[in-house]
This record gives structure tokens, C-alpha cells and sequence, in this order.
């Protein structure tokens, strides 16, 4: 599969970029969009970005991703921004600390990159108008605070397609990390696309409550696999299920970037989040003084998530199935939730010929018809 490249940004000195805008056109119904109070600017000096981060950018996941997206907006923006970026902050206080921290030592855009960074943010950010914050994964959003998330349900569909025509024992086994929507409605859609492409294979979840835990994700894929999984798939931010596939010698879909170096006859291919040109345009967007609060939720189609190169032990009708969805995707005309779907009692929730909203998929909490076990209570 042909990864596509951003837009390059080589007129950006002296001249009059016009941002194009990377917001989906599917909007929730809570989504605020409101002018901003920021002050431009100065052309004659780099705009200071600050980047706050849960844990190390060694992880490989989930961190290291946000790195990758603040490293391809350096390279295109180069001394039009100062990045700064803080590693494992976790705490409420800590949080609010750094935060606070970036915006008194100038940095007019910060990216905070974790839901749990919400209070601090919001609580923070009315005391700096004139520094734009975006918050990854929240749902708050005020005159100088706007959220973004990319549509993982695509890739997760793709994936479950994948996996459907892939398993030979009909058992997927999905690595989960907490039960919350994010999560559920990733579950959903991987199960959708299974189902599309096999409609007999289920799809059994084990819940490792903690987003990166190696040790405790390698011993939940153990137990998929006895349970009977030849296929593992993962919503937590370590390398260790795919590894674990890759001795076992079954196969495996990675998360948030490319896996593929740590198990390269298991992983089929990874859903990947690309957050580099969205970090690229809100900081021109800043630069520019064209900065709005918004809820960006944006998928394939603009540039946001995606799956990485097929591995091509993957049968190549598969592989054109799987690119043909993915195309209906990018121009719209697909959903991961398009009727009928129904839920593990059979009761229909989406009926044929609609599709399921935003404002239910942010607060989805059941499965899909194909998932076993229940939804736990939540931890967080």
C-alpha cells in the first residue's frame, strides 16, 4: 500500500499559505467551533510549541507516535517553530505544573496528549488567553482550547477484515486496555469488518486495564491464544502481543504505528494514528492567526489514521478487498457502523440504511453481534 505524503510546505516564508482545513465534515453535534482571542505571531520570530507527553517517547506506542507527528511538523515547518516536549507526566498536580510551566516560558501552542490531562488543561488555560491549547482524546473544549482524535474505527475495520479471512480457528483475541468508548467502539469496529469478511469467527476480549503494561499484555495474549486466538489484535500502547505472536507463530495487527520490525512473519499490518500534518496545520494555523476552537475527529480520508503496508503473506484478493473499502473510506461512501448492526443479543441498534452517529459512537457502551464476554465496569 502507497503511503501518501503530506503537502509540502516550501512557500511558507513571505508568502500567504492558505490553510487548507483538515476538520471532517462529519461533525458531532457537541462540537464548538468559536474565534480565538490569540495574538499573531511575529513573523520574525519561531512559534513556541509545547508538547506534554504520559510516557517516555521510548515506548514505542502510543507516545512515541505524538513524537513522530511533532517531528515530521519541525521538518516541515523547520524555523518556524521551537518545539518542546516533557515525558512521563501523569499526575493531576504534575500536569498542571508543566502545563502552566509551558505557557509562562512562551510557547503560545500546546499539545497536551492524554484524556487524563483534562482538569489540568481546562484549568490552566483561562489563565493564558492569548496561548492556544489542543487537548488529544478530550471532550472539553473552551475560546482558546480545542480537541482532536482521529477515526481509529476505520483502520480497526480494515484490520478485521484482514483477520477474518486470516484465522483458521475463528478466534480473534483483542488485547483491551480500559472500557471506555474510545476503546468499545474499536472493538466494534474490528469486529464489523471480521464479520464482513467472515461471518462465522468471534472475537474474545481480555481487559488489561492499563494502557502500557508489557508484562501484563503478553500474559493476557497468552491467555487469548489458550483460549484458542491464531490471530491477536490490541488497543495498548506496547510491542510485547506482537512479539508474543511472532514466537508463537500466529499472526498479529499492531497499534499506533508501524510494528512490523518486531515480528515480521506475524504482524499483518498496524493501525497507525499520523498526527504530523494535523500538528503541522494548527501550528500555521496559530502562525497565521487563523486558529479556531474546534473538535477535529478526522480519518483516512484527511490524512489522520491509516493501516501500515500489508504484510504480503496477507493472499493479494485480500489485499484488494482491503484496499477497495479503504478507498470508500477516503471518499466517504463507507462507514464502520453502517446498518444493519446489531448487538450481542441481536438487537438491531443501527438499522439498514443508516449509520451510526458521533454523539453515540463517543459514548458507545455495548458490543457488537460477534464479541464475547461483557463490557467491565470502569476504572478510570
Amino acid at each position: 500500500m502507497d503511503r501518501r505524503n503530506f503537502l509540502k510546505y516550501a512557500t511558507l516564508a513571505g508568502s500567504s499559505f492558505t490553510l487548507s482545513s483538515c476538520i471532517s465534515t462529519r461533525k458531532s453535534t457537541s462540537q464548538v467551533e468559536v474565534s480565538p482571542t490569540v495574538s499573531p505571531v511575529a513573523a520574525s520570530e519561531p512559534l513556541k510549541v509545547g508538547f506534554v507527553y504520559t510516557r517516555s517517547i521510548g515506548d514505542f506506542g502510543w507516545t512515541y507516535s505524538h513524537d513522530l507527528g511533532r517531528r515530521e511538523m519541525e521538518a516541515y515547518l523547520q524555523d518556524k517553530v521551537k518545539t518542546t516536549f516533557l515525558e512521563n507526566v501523569n499526575t493531576d498536580i504534575e500536569a498542571e505544573r508543566v502545563i502552566r510551566q509551558l505557557a509562562l516560558d512562551g510557547n503560545k501552542l500546546i499539545f497536551a496528549t492524554s484524556l487524563s490531562y483534562t482538569n489540568p488543561m481546562m484549568k490552566v488555560a483561562p489563565e493564558f488567553p492569548d496561548v492556544v491549547f489542543e487537548h488529544c482524546t478530550g471532550y472539553r473544549r473552551a475560546v482558546n482550547v480545542g480537541t482532536y482524535l482521529v477515526r481509529f474505527e476505520e483502520a480497526r475495520y480494515l484490520t478485521g477484515m484482514i483477520a477474518g479471512k486470516m484465522t483458521k480457528s475463528q478466534i480473534i483475541g483483542f488485547v483491551a486496555s480500559e472500557p471506555i468508548a474510545e476503546v468499545i467502539r474499536g472493538i466494534n469496529a474490528f469486529t464489523q469488518g471480521l464479520r464482513q469478511t467472515n461471518p462465522q469467527a468471534k472475537v474474545r476480549v481480555l481487559w488489561a486495564r492499563s494502557w502500557y503494561d508489557p508484562a501484563k499484555e503478553r500474559e493476557i495474549a497468552q491467555a487469548l491464544i489458550n483460549l484458542g486466538a491464531d490471530v491477536l489484535t490490541q488497543h495498548t500502547d506496547s510491542s510485547a502481543p506482537v512479539q508474543l505472536a511472532q514466537e508463537k507463530r500466529i499472526y498479529a495487527f499492531g497499534y499506533n504505528h508501524d510494528l512490523s520490525k518486531f515480528a515480521p512473519t506475524a504482524h499483518l499490518t498496524s493501525v497507525m494514528s499520523k498526527w504530523g500534518k494535523f500538528y503541522t496545520d494548527t501550528a500555521l494555523a496559530v502562525i497565521n492567526n487563523t486558529w479556531k476552537s474546534r473538535a477535529t475527529w478526522d480519518g483516512i480520508g484527511k490524512g489522520m489514521v491509516d493501516i501500515s503496508p500489508m504484510n504480503q503473506i496477507i493472499p493479494t484478493d485480500v489485499q484488494q478487498l482491503v484496499n477497495t473499502k479503504r478507498q470508500e473510506f477516503i471518499q466517504g461512501v463507507a462507514h464502520p457502523f453502517s446498518g444493519p448492526v446489531k448487538d450481542q443479543q441481536g438487537v438491531v441498534r443501527v438499522p439498514k440504511g443508516k449509520m451510526l452517529g458521533d454523539a453515540e459512537q463517543l459514548v458507545m457502551n455495548w458490543y457488537v453481534e460477534g464479541v464475547e464476554g461483557a463490557i467491565p465496569q470502569k476504572s478510570l
